[in-house]
């Protein structure tokens, strides 16, 4: 065998020397921070990686115009931090995604990976200092406390996007179906219960008002986290960094990202709070409640499909079970139904995180970013999921649908206005005894003609708000 030995670069800092992989892009920052952090084994999110990247960018580009880094310089560490932006040197951010220090790791991770890059742009090699340097050069006027805050806005304000679109397709979805299942008569439930007929199209038309309410709240808190705290540098002060610096940086950020970030007013309130956060995270809670309800309703009304409600059929993904042959589970309604919970869950954790940060810092940054960018990602993919791979393929189980409203006291219902209550009640229980539909009962017993109950429970009745006198004609009032 090939006794094989990795080279290393011994690197110093202010606590001693490390023996660092000569192939690494990072530095001794870096290590420090994965030896003392392997508490979950999550990486950073992708879109927090690239946001810092642009953040870096417009730091270097700022910076280069105003003459505080040399021209090449600050090109090469543009170029570094473009490629990075496209999904390049990932792998080389290998800090977990918890740790202490309220996201230090991740910014010095970011710094080292930077530099290394940038220096063999130039013509070096990576860990070549004084080519680029990780904190001379990349941190140029910058903290890990403006610039991690900054790049989670950055992140989330891109993912809000990608959410609306989402968002946006299942409500066309739901639309879509309301309009196809408009026909189909079906009996309502309250508690489970039988209560009164309406159609499937109702029923999906709902889902898609929700879905609607969801569409806006996502696009509203996008507003709050237009307010950038870059240029606050430590605490918000702006300590450290010149004056032209802080007043031109946000501009550069909004150019590269394409998004209307501007400079905070309160600079110190925007490093400190992060109740923007909590007021988004609510805003994802409401959605995954949704999605929880929608998920749920579609498999109770999917049910059996025999032994069940039946009255929805879901597209078939996957074999259901490994020893009952021909079973089909509702595993898209379950997968998004674990997903709303998560985001319900982390929602807390975002709360109690920027309620526990103290005085001019949040030292808990990184478990905010973690939890809001995977809410974000999970509700982003199950709405995709929901309606791509589900909601586009279901079928109504349309003859299930009306021998469950004609057996029903949903139907019965219906006549309460003209017949009063009492007497349906009486018509209930002898359809019950009877062992007829409430519908061949009522008819049976003359109190309505077969014409007269279909025009009660056409699809356009029940889509009228309320009755007029001529719904009842045919009918025989007590």
């Amino acid at each position: 065998m090939t006794d094989f030995k990795q080279t290393t670069r011994t690197e110093r800092d202010a606590l001693g020397e490390l023996a660092v992989p000569s192939d690494a892009y990072y530095g001794i920052h870096t290590l420090r921070a994965v030896r003392n952090f392997p508490l979950s084994g999550y990486r950073l999110h992708p879109a927090l990686i690239r946001a810092l990247a642009q953040v870096k960018r417009a730091c270097a580009r700022t910076n280069a115009l105003l003459g505080h880094l040399s021209g090449e310089r600050g090109r090469a560490i543009e170029n570094a931090c473009a490629e990075m932006v496209s999904g390049f040197l990932h792998d080389q951010v290998v800090v977990d995604a918890f740790q202490g220090g309220a996201g230090t790791s991740t910014n010095m991770n970011l710094n080292e990976v930077l530099a290394s890059r940038a220096a063999e742009l130039l013509g070096g090699t990576r860990g070549q200092w004084a080519l680029v340097d990780p904190l001379r050069h990349v941190n140029l006027h910058q903290s890990t406390n403006d610039v991690y805050p900054t790049a989670l806005r950055v992140a989330v304000l891109t993912m809000l996007a990608d959410l609306e679109v989402a968002v946006s397709g299942l409500q066309e979805s739901l639309q879509a179906k309301e309009a196809e299942l408009r026909d189909v008569i079906k009996p309502g439930r309250t508690e489970l219960m039988d209560a009164v007929p309406m159609t499937l199209g109702m029923t999906f038309g709902a889902f898609a008002d929700a879905v609607a309410r969801d569409r806006w709240r996502v696009f509203k808190c996008r507003e709050r986290l237009k307010r950038v705290n870059l240029g606050g540098t430590a605490i918000g002060t702006g300590l450290g960094a010149p004056r032209d610096y802080i007043l031109a940086v946000t501009g550069h950020l909004a150019d590269i990202t394409g998004l209307p970030v501007s400079r905070a007013e309160n600079l110190v309130d925007a490093t400190q709070n992060m109740d923007v956060f909590v007021e988004t995270s609510g805003m994802l809670k409401a959605c995954a409640a949704n999605l929880m309800k929608i998920a749920s309703d579609l498999r109770l009304l999917a049910s059996g499909p025999e032994a069940g409600l039946g009255e929805l059929r879901l597209p078939a993904l996957q074999a259901g079970s490994s020893i009952m042959a021909g079973k089909i589970n509702p595993v898209m309604p379950e997968a998004v139904t674990q997903a709303s919970l998560r985001v319900m869950a982390n929602d807390q954790t975002i709360a109690l995180a920027a309620g526990m940060g103290q005085l001019e810092l949040n030292q808990l940054m990184p478990l905010v970013a973690h939890t809001i960018l995977e809410s974000l990602t999970l509700l982003t993919n199950s709405c995709q999921g929901l309606a791509t791979r589900c909601v586009n393929g279901i079928e109504a189980g349309r003859e299930r649908c009306r021998q469950l409203a004609e057996k029903s006291g949903a139907l019965a219902t219906v006549l309460v206005p003209a017949l009063g209550y009492e007497r349906v009640q009486q018509l209930l229980s002898d359809a019950r005894d009877s062992g007829r539909s409430v519908r061949d009962q009522a008819v049976l017993d003359g109190l309505a003609t077969p014409e007269a109950l279909d025009r009660l429970l056409s699809p356009n009745r029940l889509c009228k708000l309320g009755f007029t006198p001529g719904d009842f004609d045919g009918v025989t009032i007590p």
